[in-house]
């Protein structure tokens, strides 16, 4: 039986990608700090090591005990806005982190390691949707602190018998997903509207989003840790642009809230809009997103009712 290590794997997508790598017949392990993760996340199939990724004799014990074939790096400071709040630690967790999970995967002769990286590093787009072509801005710490662990995936996949890649993620949403999460609007947007109370708008509701439901994610990762690909950087995303105005209009339909939202001053440095070109990832991958958004967001707004 192949063995899989999900650090991140209590997690919002870590979770999923857990449960689904359970399903598909592997045996997983998950290195898990439980700072964000929580423990309820956890398949019960799954190894469990709390660990902290930055805390490398830790990480090393647990990957001695899972020896994994595979990695799927998931662990991760998530919050751009606590990226600016402090860079520091977003580069502890993001950068310093990585460099010791690759480490691991080296001194344990790991056959293949796969990063959630983000569309963050493509900061302001040149043109849309986005192809992996394009050069990287990152217009925050979060983003630079991706773009290097990106990097740090290149060239550890250089070493004979470790074949690195790297998935950017769109706009991820989905059950487990925190409530209020600096992280997603979606998760912000659901948050006052079962509190009943009014929801900001950040500017006037026409920037543009690309929104990828979290159970299409767990299986990109899934193909992405089975398939063996040519491009080292993949696009995992709905391919679509999704106004905020317009994810507020539906989440409103599907909790039945009634007030309108409050428009606010638009965010500094945040990218006006985003889409990017998932032809690679289908090519490569053969993957396609499976779920609309309006699937996506009716099934997220159920979970969040009665969590």
């Amino acid at each position: 039986m192949e063995t899989i290590l999900v650090t991140g794997g209590a997690g919002f997508i870590g979770s999923h990608s857990v449960d689904l790598l359970v399903e598909s017949g592997f045996k997983v392990s998950v290195v898990d700090n439980l700072s964000t993760g929580r423990k309820e996340n956890l398949n019960p199939k799954a190894g469990f090591f709390q660990a902290d990724i930055t805390d490398l004799p830790a990480l090393k014990k647990a990957f001695e005990e899972a020896r994994p074939n595979f990695v799927l790096h998931q662990a991760a400071q998530i919050s751009l806005a606590n990226s600016f709040k402090d860079p520091g630690f977003d580069a502890s967790s993001n950068i310093l982190g990585s460099i010791n999970v690759l480490e691991c995967c080296r001194l344990f002769d790991v056959r293949k390691a796969v990063l959630a990286s983000s569309c963050a590093v493509y900061g302001s787009p040149e043109r849309l949707p986005v192809p992996e072509s394009q050069p990287a801005k990152p217009a925050s710490p979060y983003a630079v602190s991706k773009l290097a662990a990106e990097h740090y995936f290149f060239h550890y996949g250089k070493i004979p018998g470790l074949d690195c890649v790297v998935l950017r993620y769109g706009n991820v949403f989905g059950p487990r997903q925190s409530l209020g999460s600096e992280t997603g609007v979606v998760s912000i947007f659901l948050q006052k509207m079962l509190e009943g109370k009014q929801a900001t708008i950040n500017g006037d509701g026409t920037q543009t989003r690309d929104f990828v439901f979290v159970e299409d994610i767990a299986r990109a990762n899934l193909l992405a840790l089975q398939k063996s690909t040519k491009s080292k950087a993949l696009n995992i995303a709905g391919g679509n642009k999704t106004s905020v105005s317009q994810v507020f209009s539906e989440l409103k339909q599907d909790t039945g809230f009634k007030q309108e939202p409050i428009y606010g001053p638009a965010i500094s440095n945040e990218v006006g809009h985003i889409c990017l070109d998932i032809a690679l990832a289908e090519k490569e991958l053969g993957w396609k997103p499976a779920f609309s958004l309006r699937h996506g967001l009716k099934k997220t707004a159920a979970f969040a009712r009665q969590s």
